[in-house]
């Protein structure tokens, strides 16, 4: 879909891109280099995984490569504790198809064809032909998940590491680098949850596979001020992130929103160094209203409207707990699930406020979650009911 932006944006994205490796190495921000598998992996093998959902502070929409699920432009999230998936993925000879099961159904059409594009890539590395099983949950502090929370990129983190763990092995699934492009696969923003914490996720139009990826930007404790309430919201419209993500890119708004990234992406890196949550928390909001613009003017005939009523007295409370002097900030993605950032000392005082709008709805009090990391197989199958 790069035919949607001139030449001249696609340029710009990639000499920002250049200029965002370089803020990186000048703040000693490292990575690993992309491993090799010469001798391919095991035939049979089984490993679980969890990982945590993310919630946007630099957000993007639009896929450049739909193969790839690579995006137009780099993106800045925050792991979120408020909920976790856990997936169990087992290699069995035995097997003439992978079966997948997510949530306790089978799973079948696109979710499924979402699941096994990232079992065959890394059945292709391993260079095995074994099927698979595959069982995940996701799983939520609170009586629902709603729409936005960030669960398609746990589940991607998940899915991958415990994939890469069962045949190529432990240290193929905690090289970062390696496992953000495989969590990629089934959701973009699946690279940053499996790197954790407020992740950096490198893209641009054209740019390869393996140079696509998310590495951690808070490697010192530097936001764990930084609490996180989530109110989960359930969409009425039934929104599709994927549907988002086609017509985002036709928005008059997007080249100038993809334009201007380069520099609040070092911006943000130099918030995130200096411990300074704030204004990442600004960020948050302000691109939470540029994200809703993009996606609700990207079709002539189909404005797809991701908020839901409640997001507006959630939105106006910010604005009077400020004015208010509580320093809090709203995050939203792709749907209504809104996610609260303010400072830790404040976060009773922000629930209390929710709690008083009488609206009935839950709030989940958290922080920041870290990277995917593996889990022992009998602990998953126990939690699983597998």
């Amino acid at each position: 879909m790069t035919s949607a932006l001139s030449a001249a944006t696609v340029q710009a994205l990639h000499d920002s891109h250049h200029t965002i490796l370089a803020a990186l190495a000048e703040a000693g921000l490292d990575y690993e280099p992309y491993p090799a598998f010469p001798a391919g992996g095991r035939r049979e093998g089984v490993a679980a995984a969890r990982a945590y959902p993310i919630q946007g502070i630099l957000k993007y929409h639009g896929m450049a490569d739909w193969g790839l699920r690579t995006a137009y432009l780099p993106s800045i999230s925050v792991n979120n504790d408020a909920a976790y998936t856990l997936t169990l993925v087992g290699y069995e000879a035995g097997l003439h198809e992978d079966q997948v099961v997510i949530n306790g159904e089978v799973a079948t059409g696109r979710a499924r064809e979402r699941v096994v594009h990232t079992l065959d890539t890394v059945r292709a590395l391993a260079r095995i032909e074994t099927r698979a099983r595959v069982a995940s949950r996701n799983v939520a502090r609170a009586q629902r998940v709603g729409k936005g929370l960030g669960t398609s990129a746990s589940a991607s983190a998940a899915l991958a590491m415990a994939a890469i763990a069962a045949t190529l092995g432990e240290a193929a699934a905690h090289n970062r680098r390696f496992l953000s492009c495989l969590a990629r696969l089934l959701a973009g923003s699946g690279c940053r949850s499996a790197t954790g914490g407020v992740s950096l996720w490198l893209s641009y139009p054209g740019i390869a596979h393996e140079d696509s990826f998310a590495l951690r930007l808070d490697r010192r404790s530097e936001l764990a001020d930084l609490a996180l309430l989530t109110v989960p919201l359930d969409s009425r419209i039934g929104l599709a992130t994927e549907a988002a993500h086609d017509d985002a890119p036709h928005s008059p708004f997007f080249e100038p929103w993809a334009l201007g990234r380069g520099e609040e992406i070092i911006a943000c890196m130099q918030a995130i160094l200096q411990g300074d949550w704030r204004t990442l928390a600004q960020f948050a909001e302000l691109d939470s209203i540029r994200l809703h613009g993009v996606t609700m003017s990207g079709s002539r005939e189909n404005k797809l409207f991701a908020w839901e009523p409640e997001n507006i007295t959630l939105f106006r409370l910010c604005n009077d707990l400020r004015a208010s002097g509580v320093p809090v900030y709203f995050s939203t993605d792709t749907g209504p699930t809104t996610v609260f950032l303010t400072h830790r000392q404040h976060a009773g005082a922000v629930a209390r406020a929710i709690a008083g709008l009488g609206m009935g709805l839950e709030v989940i009090q958290g922080g920041v979650a870290g990277p995917a990391e593996l889990v022992p197989v009998e602990q998953a199958q126990q939690e699983l009911g597998v």
